[in-house]
C-alpha cells in the first residue's frame, strides 16, 4: 500500500531543548496509524510540524505528502493539502451555533453575504455523516462534549479531508461516546480517510490501530503493526517508558481506619436553572488512609458533588451535612473548606487547577500563601525552598522550580497542582479525574501520590472515568446515576460489570419512576 506522509529525521529545537530528534514516521494510504508515548515525548509538536504551526523554516527534516515534498508555512497552507488537526482543547465558540462553527473561517457566501440556506443543508449532510441528529442551530453551548466532538470532525469533513489528525480524542468523553468516536474512525477508514491518531488509553489504540509507532525522549523509538499477533499493551508500555512495567497499581501500603468525612443528605441545584437538581440526597464517609471512589456516567453528577462540597463552587440551593471527625462544617465558601481540611484537584487543569501563566513556584504556593509570609510579606527563599521540596518529592520534571507551568507536559502540570494542594496539609483530599490526559507511566507516578498519603492517614475521594483505574486503586466505590448515589461496593465486590448492572439497574428503575 502506498504511503500518504512520510516525515523523515524531523529535527525540531526550541531555547535550550531538542523537543524531537530525526523522528521517522510513515502513514500509509487508509490506514489508522497511532501515535503513543509519555507526555512530553514530543507527540503534540510532531504534529504541529506537520500542520504547520511548526512552519517549515523552523525545523530539520522533510515532509513527503502525496510524494511532494512539502513546506507549510501555516494551518492553512497544510488544510488546503487536505491534513486537519483536532487538537485535545476544543476550538468551538461556545455561544455559536452548530453550522456557524463548522463554516467559521470558511462561510458559505457570495459578495460578503452568507447563504445561510446553503450553510444549514451542508451542514446538516455534514451532520449526518458522524451521526449526528441535533439542529444546524443549537448552540455548542447547550450539547455536550461527546457531541462537539463529532462537531469537530464534521469541521474537519467540511474541508474535504484526507488525512485526520485527532489528538486525545476520548480524553473528555465517556465510555459510550468514546466507542460511538472510535467507530467512526473505522468507518472513515473503510470509506478510504488515512487518519492519525494521538492516544494514552492504549486499549482504545488497540481496537482501531493498524500500526502504532512509539516516541521517546523526541526520538521514534519502534513502529508495531497491530495486524500482526502478540503486540499487547505490555509490548508498548514497554516501548513507551523503555522498561517493562509489569504492575499498573502500586500494591496498597495503607491502613484504614475510623471515619474521618461524612457527608449526609447533600442536595445541589443546578447554578442557572435553579428548579433543576443535580445532585438528590448523596451520602457518604471517607475513613482515615482510605482511598474511595465515586463511578458513573458522564452526567451523573460526580464533579458538582465534588465542587459543591469544596466551599460551594458550583450549584445553588445546596443543602445538608459535612461532618470532620464528627463535628458539622461550614462551607460556604472555598476559603472555609480549605481552613477545614478540604481540598480539590479539579479535573480541568489547565483552567481552574493552575495560573498557566506563573512559575512552578507561584503555582504550589497559591493555596497556602500564609505559610511562606510573615505579616503579610512573602518570603521568596522560602516559598522556592517549598516548590523545589515539592519537586524533588513528587518527581516533576522541569529544567528549574521558576520554569512557567504551561511549558510543562499533562503529568507535570498535574504534579503542581497535586503539590500545590498537598503544601495546605488537608485532611480529606477530592480527586476529580486525576490521570486525564497522562500516560501510562506518569499514570504509575501519581497512583504512588496517591497510595503514599493514604499510608500517612489522608483520606481520599476519587473521581474517575475510567473503571480499571477505580477498581485498581479504591477500598470502596460508591456509584451514582442522575444525581443520585445508588449503591457501595467493597474493592472485593467491584467490577466493572457490577458498577455497570447497578448504574443500568438504577436507570430502567428511574425511567419506570418517571412513567409513573
Amino acid at each position: 500500500m502506498a504511503a500518504i506522509l512520510e516525515m523523515r529525521q524531523i529535527t525540531k529545537t526550541f531555547p535550550g531543548v531538542k523537543a524531537l530528534n530525526n523522528v521517522n514516521l510513515t502513514v500509509e494510504e487508509g490506514e489508522i496509524h497511532a501515535i503513543v508515548g509519555e507526555n512530553g515525548a514530543g507527540k503534540s509538536t510532531l504534529m504541529k510540524v506537520l500542520s504547520g504551526v511548526h512552519p517549515a523554516d523552523s525545523y530539520e527534516g522533510d515532509i513527503v505528502y502525496d510524494g511532494q515534498v512539502q513546506s507549510f508555512k501555516n494551518i492553512s497552507d497544510s488544510e488546503d493539502k487536505g491534513i486537519i488537526i483536532i487538537h485535545q482543547e476544543l476550538a468551538l465558540v461556545p455561544q455559536l451555533s452548530i453550522a456557524e462553527n463548522i463554516f467559521l473561517g470558511n462561510e458559505q457566501a457570495k459578495a460578503g453575504l452568507i447563504n445561510w440556506e446553503t450553510t444549514f443543508k451542508k451542514t446538516q449532510e455534514l451532520l449526518h455523516k458522524v451521526g449526528l441528529t441535533d439542529s444546524p442551530d443549537s448552540l455548542i453551548y447547550d450539547i455536550g462534549v461527546g457531541k462537539q466532538q463529532l462537531v469537530e470532525i464534521a469541521k474537519a469533513l467540511s474541508k474535504n479531508v484526507r488525512l485526520l489528525i485527532l489528538d486525545e480524542p476520548t480524553a473528555s468523553l465517556n465510555e459510550k461516546d468514546s466507542d460511538a468516536l472510535l467507530d467512526l474512525m473505522l468507518e472513515f477508514k473503510r470509506a478510504g480517510m488515512s487518519s492519525i491518531l494521538i492516544s494514552h488509553k492504549l486499549n482504545e489504540v488497540r481496537k482501531v490501530a493498524d500500526t502504532i509507532t512509539v516516541i521517546r525522549d523526541g526520538e521514534s523509538v519502534k513502529t508495531l503493526d497491530c495486524r500482526e499477533d502478540g503486540i499487547d499493551e505490555k509490548e508498548i508500555v514497554k516501548h513507551m517508558v523503555g522498561r517493562p512495567l509489569e504492575d499498573r497499581f502500586p500494591e496498597k501500603t495503607a491502613t484504614v481506619g475510623e471515619v474521618v468525612f461524612e457527608v449526609n443528605n447533600w442536595n445541589v441545584y443546578h447554578h442557572l436553572k435553579q428548579d433543576r437538581q443535580i445532585v438528590k440526597n448523596a451520602s457518604l464517609n471517607v475513613r482515615r488512609g482510605e482511598v474511595v471512589g465515586i463511578a458513573g456516567l458522564m452526567g451523573a453528577g460526580r464533579t458538582e458533588l465534588a465542587m459543591s462540597l469544596f466551599g460551594q463552587s458550583y450549584g445553588k440551593n445546596i443543602s445538608g451535612e459535612a461532618l470532620l471527625h464528627g463535628k458539622k462544617l461550614s462551607l460556604r465558601t472555598v476559603s472555609e473548606a480549605v481552613q477545614s481540611g478540604l481540598a480539590y484537584v479539579t479535573e480541568d487543569r489547565k483552567n481552574y487547577g493552575l495560573v498557566l501563566i506563573e512559575d512552578i513556584v507561584r503555582n504550589i504556593s497559591l493555596a497556602n500563601l500564609d505559610g511562606i509570609s510573615k505579616r503579610g510579606i512573602i518570603d521568596d527563599t522560602g516559598e522556592s525552598g517549598v516548590a523545589e521540596r515539592y519537586r524533588k518529592d513528587l518527581n516533576i520534571k522541569c529544567s528549574n522550580v521558576y520554569q512557567k507551568t504551561v511549558n510543562l507536559s499533562g503529568g507535570n502540570q498535574q504534579k503542581v497542582v497535586l503539590s500545590k494542594w498537598l503544601y495546605s496539609d488537608p485532611e480529606v483530599l477530592i480527586l476529580d479525574e486525576p490521570t486525564r490526559g497522562i500516560d501510562v507511566g506518569a499514570k504509575y507516578e501519581i497512583y504512588s501520590i496517591i497510595d503514599k498519603l493514604a499510608a500517612e492517614g489522608k483520606s481520599v475521594l476519587m473521581i474517575s472515568s475510567e473503571m480499571p483505574e477505580l477498581l485498581g486503586m479504591c477500598d470502596r466505590i460508591y456509584v451514582m446515576n442522575e444525581g443520585e448515589i445508588i449503591g457501595e461496593l467493597t474493592a472485593k465486590e467491584a467490577s466493572q460489570e457490577a458498577i455497570m448492572s447497578m448504574i443500568m439497574k438504577a436507570g430502567d428503575k428511574q425511567h419506570v419512576d418517571a412513567i409513573v
